[in-house]
């Protein structure tokens, strides 16, 4: 199973990203840490594109044609890389669930941005500004949203761990 998880920086992400991970014994890929790793090899500088986002399909379908679980970690803000998300399921024949994660008080969201730690070596953490300037379209499918403003992280991965079992996707190792 593909477990496509996004939303804007300091929503809380990757740190759901990390706990359900850890709770279903997941692969998790990180686009974060792939476009880092991209710009400290020196091949590329500044913005990756689709670089990332491209290392990242490849290394999800190879996990899932392995027959383990992923989870997709990224901002994933446009329909166009939410359908390429949705055809590394396909064409592994993987089914793909589809999560965003979202802090609907602003407030809560600025505080976070502006307190983060890089938990990557050598990245630059986004600030409030670059945040509230990312083109991120809105979603016109239905998924599974997760408010971090009123939801903690272990409810969210408990809340998204009922789902998959409600639905019949919980990975076998579950």
């Amino acid at each position: 199973m593909l477990l496509i998880l996004s939303g804007l920086p300091g929503t809380g992400k990757s740190t759901i990203a990390h706990a359900l991970a850890r709770r279903l014994r997941a692969v998790h890929i990180r686009i974060d840490s792939i476009e880092q790793a991209i710009r400290d090899s020196g091949v590329a500088t500044g913005s990756m594109d689709d670089a990332g986002y491209r290392v990242g399909y490849a290394v999800a379908e190879d996990n899932l044609r392995l027959g383990l679980t992923v989870i997709a970690d990224s901002v994933n803000p446009l329909p166009i890389t939410r359908a390429a998300w949705r055809e590394v399921g396909a064409r592994a024949a993987k089914r793909a669930v589809e999560i965003e994660i979202v802090c609907s008080d602003p407030a809560e969201h600025r505080r976070r941005v502006e307190s983060r730690v890089a938990d990557i070596p050598g990245h630059a953490l986004p600030t409030w500004t670059d945040v509230g300037a990312r083109d991120y379209r809105s979603w016109d499918r239905d998924l599974i949203r997760i408010d971090t403003a009123r939801t903690g992280v272990e409810e969210a991965v408990a809340i998204l761990s009922s789902h998959l079992q409600r639905t019949g996707a919980t990975p076998e190792s579950f």
